[in-house]
């Protein structure tokens, strides 16, 4: 199986099944610093990244739109100073899909990569 982070976004439409418990078992370790929360019954999938400053913190939520318009895929993205704070579920299902896990990854790579002085 490939890497989450290397692959690509689906299209999804309205009708587009949501990921299944099993699903979720199987992808979910591979993101484990994911946060599985639910919303108003809506099911998501979050994580908090810490920076030394502000600076930081809005430098990775821009870098962090980037991937999500290359992917036709946005999230939720709540920037304080040494934080950003990215949900990703998919509005169209209202909950998660596999898109969800990919750009996780995704995030979870670009932290990886492009985070210098991360606490």
């Amino acid at each position: 199986m490939a890497q989450l982070n290397q692959e690509k976004c689906v299209a999804c439409r309205a009708d587009s099944p949501r990921v299944s418990d099993q699903e979720i078992a199987e992808l979910h370790p591979q993101v484990a610093e994911w946060k599985l929360i639910s919303e108003d019954g809506i099911s998501k999938v979050q994580r908090v990244f810490r920076f030394r400053n502000f600076a930081q913190a809005l430098a990775f939520t821009d870098a962090v739109g980037t991937i999500a318009e290359g992917e036709g895929h946005h999230p939720r993205l709540v920037t304080e100073w040494g934080r950003v704070a990215v949900t990703w579920w998919t509005h169209k299902i209202r909950g998660l899909h596999r898109n969800d896990f990919i750009m996780a990854a995704k995030t979870d790579r670009l932290y990886q990569e492009t985070a210098p002085g991360r606490e």
